[in-house]
């Protein structure tokens, strides 16, 4: 095993740069590399916190472990609105995963998601600062993807129910 090398504090604004850099080129694993460096010098950096977040949701698609990983870390975000937020993006992009994932029940399962991101910002819209719609943003896009999306709909209800002993 590797011991690592710590950064210095005065290289955390530029290493952060690279980090919001490495996202941009879809070299997520490195911006997750470059959080985690900071964050063991300056833990509470919230710049940090939430490009590690959402670099981990950039991994999704590869590797889903990174999921749990990152709902941890909403528990590190002092901020109420970053934490609803912030969790309403990891649902959004955990849906688009399973939908661009396919296969049977692929719909149903990223429709799941989409409401329950939905639900997220819609909390986040009664938490925001005025003039923030980031909320509503969100809001609108997984609105559009579930009405153009056939395949992304509510488990079908096939009117059989469960006789209770």
């Amino acid at each position: 095993m590797f011991e690592l090398k710590p950064l210095s504090p005065d290289s955390i604004e530029p290493a952060l740069k690279k980090a919001h850099r490495y996202r941009l080129l879809n070299e997520a694993l490195e911006a997750e590399s470059i959080c985690r460096d900071v964050l063991l010098i300056d833990p509470g950096n919230r710049e940090a916190q939430i490009t590690l977040l959402l670099a981990l949701t950039d991994q999704f698609e590869r590797k889903l472990d990174k999921f749990e990983q990152a709902r941890t870390l909403l528990e590190e975000l002092d901020d109420g609105y970053e934490r609803v937020y912030y969790d309403g993006v990891i649902c959004e992009r955990r849906a688009k995963t399973a939908l661009e994932g396919g296969g049977p029940g692929s719909g149903v399962v990223a429709y799941g998601w989409f409401r329950e991101a939905m639900e997220r910002y819609e909390a986040a819209l009664q938490l925001r600062s005025p003039g923030n719609d980031d909320p509503t943003l969100r809001w609108n896009t997984c609105a559009r993807i579930i009405n153009r999306n056939p395949s992304v709909r509510p488990e079908p209800d096939d009117g059989v129910q469960e006789m209770l002993e």
